[in-house]
């Protein structure tokens, strides 16, 4: 019931969804920097880089085949394999166009794909707050019948309490009347409670 309030910054929060762009953009660049360093119409480098990318989507493919294939295995794979053809296109292409236009595609695809994480993430959230809000009100809703019972409880054992006293009171004032016989009320199948008197 007692959570700790956790205050996060607009930082924090705005980082998960420009990682995509971050991501795709970086590869671009290291892509772009290997071409100004000599990958431009380099062979070797091109076929270096077809191999890796189809290595990574091999990995992927045989990750999520069958029904034991992992999801997340197989989404690295893939996105490992989507980003070293970014970086093999951006450091071998002599333009800027082509290179610009799949960065673009690669961008739109990512977060394609991480909305719709992002949307399962939050409903997993809402549940699970919509949850927590249910066992709030149950356990409440229980702490009020319980307090409405320890009241009931009290009101009764002080109703008790002043019964029991008026009942002294009662017993004190009839055996204080004049006339009062103890024996005579035995006798006559009436309970009577003797008080002794200071004589």
């Amino acid at each position: 019931m007692n959570e700790p309030l956790v205050a996060r910054s607009a930082l924090a929060l705005a980082l998960p969804k420009a990682a995509p762009a971050i991501a795709t953009s970086t590869v671009l660049i290291l892509g772009r920097i290997w071409n100004a360093n000599g990958a431009e119409h380099s062979v070797g480098n091109a076929a270096l880089m077809v191999v890796l990318a189809t290595g990574a989507a091999a990995a992927g493919a045989f990750a999520s085949a069958g029904r034991q294939g992992d999801s997340v295995i197989a989404g690295t794979a893939f996105a490992a394999s989507g980003g070293l053809t970014l970086a093999g296109v951006a450091g071998y292409t002599d333009g800027i166009s082509l290179p610009i236009l799949l960065w673009a595609l690669a961008t739109a695809v990512a977060y394609g794909l991480a909305a719709r994480y992002w949307r399962t993430d939050r409903r997993d959230t809402v549940a699970h707050e919509r949850h927590l809000t249910v066992r709030r009100e149950e356990h409440a809703h229980t702490e009020r019948v319980e307090a409405l019972r320890a009241g009931a409880q009290i009101e009764v054992a002080r109703e008790g309490a002043s019964y029991a006293t008026a009942l002294a009171q009662a017993l004190t004032a009839r055996a204080a009347l004049p006339g009062f016989d103890p024996v005579a009320l035995t006798r006559a199948g009436l309970p009577a409670i003797e008080t002794t008197k200071e004589r």
